[in-house]
C-alpha cells in the first residue's frame, strides 16, 4: 500500500522535527571496544537523556570487561583539531571529559575550555578502571589537578580518586572541599569503594555538603557506572537543569541502570542505560 502526503503536510512534519532538535553534547574520552565504558557509555546515555552526542576519542584501549591490557593515547594535536572542526559546525551545550590519555591532551582540553567558557564542563577524572587497571600516571594527575578541575563545573570522582587528586585532605568531606576550593564549582564525590552497608554519594559546592544521597549497595561489580553517571549529568545540565538537580537525577538514572545491568561476557556487569529514566 502507498501514502501519499500533502506537501503542507510534510512541511508541518518537518518544522516540527526541526523545533525538537535535541542539544548537543560533546563527550572526550577514551574507547572501550567491549561497549561498557568509555566512549560508546557516554553515547549511550547521552541519547538516552534525548541529545545529540558528538565523540572525540582521546585513547584506544585494548580492554573487556575482566580488565584493562593496554592504552594507546592519541596525539593531543589530533585531538584538538577534530575538537576545532566540531566547534566550526556544532554549539555543545555541554563537554563531558573522561580518560584524558595524556597530560599533553589535559593541556589541549585546557586551551578549549578557556576559549569557550560558557560552555558547561563536567569532569569524570578517571585515573584506573572498575577493575583496577590504571588509566592515568602522575602527569595526568597534575593535569587534571592544575589544568581542567578548576575550571570544571561539576567532577564525579570516586571516593578513591578523590583521594589522589586532594592528596593533603584527612577526609572525604576535605577532600570534596579542597577541590571546590581550587576552582571547580561542584563535586559529586561517590562512595561504591568505601567500606559502608550502603552508597554514599556527596555533593558539595563553595556552601559546603549540599547533598548526600545513599543507595543500596549491590552485589554485581559494574563496568561503565562512573561514565553513565557523568554523561547523565552532562545531558542534563544540556537540557536545561542546574548542576545540583542534574546530579541529584542522574544518580536515580544510573542507580536505574546498574540494577537492571547485565553481563555479556565473563567479567563485570554493564549498566542498562536504555531503560526509561522515569521507570519506578
Amino acid at each position: 500500500m502507498l501514502f501519499y502526503f500533502e506537501p503542507a503536510t510534510i512541511k508541518q512534519k518537518h518544522n516540527l522535527l526541526m523545533l525538537q532538535t535535541p542539544p548537543v553534547v560533546l563527550t572526550i574520552s577514551g574507547h572501550d571496544p567491549s561497549g561498557g565504558a568509555g566512549i560508546q557509555a557516554d553515547i549511550e546515555a547521552i541519547s538516552h537523556h534525548g541529545c545529540h552526542a558528538c565523540s572525540v576519542i582521546t585513547a584506544l584501549t585494548m580492554q573487556n570487561t575482566i580488565g584493562v591490557k593496554k592504552i594507546l593515547p592519541q596525539p593531543a594535536a589530533f585531538v584538538a583539531e577534530q575538537i576545532n572542526v566540531l566547534f566550526e559546525d556544532f554549539e555543545p551545550s555541554a563537554i563531558k571529559i573522561g580518560v584524558i590519555g595524556s597530560s599533553e591532551i589535559a593541556y589541549a582540553l585546557h586551551k578549549l575550555i578557556l576559549n569557550h567558557p560558557e560552555i558547561p564542563i563536567i569532569v569524570d577524572p578517571v585515573l584506573a578502571s572498575e577493575t583496577g587497571d590504571t588509566l592515568s600516571d602522575d602527569n595526568i594527575v597534575t593535569g587534571l589537578i592544575e589544568l581542567l578541575i578548576p575550571l570544571a563545573t561539576l567532577i564525579t570522582p570516586n571516593s578513591l580518586e578523590a583521594r589522589v587528586l586532594a592528596p593533603h585532605a584527612a577526609e572525604l568531606e576535605d577532600c570534596g572541599q579542597q577541590l571546590v576550593s581550587s576552582g571547580c564549582a561542584n563535586v559529586l564525590i561517590t562512595g561504591t569503594h568505601e567500606n559502608q552497608n550502603d552508597v554514599v554519594n556527596t555533593l558539595y559546592n563553595k556552601s559546603g555538603i549540599v547533598k548526600s544521597q545513599i543507595w543500596q549497595r549491590l552485589d554485581a561489580s559494574y563496568h561503565g557506572s562512573g561514565c553513565t553517571l557523568a554523561s547523565s549529568i552532562a545531558a542534563m545540565i544540556a537540557l536545561g537543569h542546574d548542576p545540583v538537580s542534574a546530579a541529584l537525577e542522574a544518580q536515580r538514572y544510573t542507580w536505574q541502570s546498574l540494577t537492571s545491568g547485565y553481563k555479556p561476557g565473563k567479567g563485570q556487569f554493564i549498566p542498562r542505560r536504555s531503560l526509561n529514566v522515569n521507570s519506578p
